[in-house]
């Protein structure tokens, strides 16, 4: 599905499996017949070009909403809008809110987000106070959009291209990593901070992660995310 609709497609759960739905033409109807030898084709609704919008709600994590420009926020909360782009992170998945949540516990300071995609827990540590806050992400579009999101919240976040595996890192003093178990390992050696977030990785990981000491660990809807102090 990915090599016929790069762009994206739907997973609906159905009771007797997964369908899997692509809103396309004839061409593409021809080639999922090629691919599956059998599909089911029906016509949409004409607003079918915005009913990807359903599937991205708000979430709420202490006193923040994140959430898309369509949705409006409510009263009181402190609202981050991020509209869904080219670079990961919407502040939905589980390991961002996990993140999101050992962040809340700490004092302000200089935060490092490390592979900051859409930059959304780095503008998030920038409306709690944090200064200064870097963003590094290999990804030039991530750059871009971490730009852009923070202009759109009102906040100022150094958005920087790089790849955390191999260039020099900053030192600040929290620094926060929502990677996979693999390449938080091989990172930790390498960060220069007081305090290290990490989320993106299953609760059957292990929580240490040499040569940092590790502190703390939530989980969340199969993810974890652990709270980590330099030795």
């Amino acid at each position: 599905m990915l090599e016929l609709f790069p762009e994206g497609f739907e997973e609906i759960e159905r009771a007797d499996g997964l369908e899997l739905v692509a809103y396309t033409d004839a061409g593409g109807e021809e080639r999922l017949w090629h691919a599956f030898g059998g599909v089911r084709g029906v016509d949409v609704a004409a607003d079918w070009r915005d009913r990807w919008k359903r599937f991205h709600r708000p979430v709420q994590v202490g006193p923040l909403w994140i959430g898309p420009s369509w949705h409006a926020p409510p009263p009181g909360a402190t609202a981050i809008m991020i509209d869904p782009g080219r670079a990961f992170g919407t502040g939905a998945h589980p390991t961002t809110q996990l993140c999101v949540e050992l962040l809340l516990e700490l004092e302000p300071g200089s935060v490092l987000d490390l592979g900051s995609g859409s930059g959304v827990l780095a503008i998030v540590a920038a409306k709690r106070g944090f200064a200064p806050v870097i963003a590094l992400d290999s990804d030039a579009n991530a750059v871009r959009a971490t730009v852009a999101n923070a202009a759109a919240n009102g906040v100022t976040v150094d958005a920087r291209q790089a790849d955390i595996l191999e260039d020099d890192l900053p030192e600040t003093e929290v620094a926060i990593a929502n990677i996979t178990h693999q390449a938080l390992r091989a990172l930790a050696p390498r960060v220069r901070c007081q305090i290290l977030i990490s989320s993106g990785y299953l609760p059957t990981d292990p929580s240490e992660c040499p040569p940092l000491r590790h502190v703390q660990r939530i989980t969340r809807d199969g993810w974890a995310a652990d709270l980590h102090e330099a030795p």
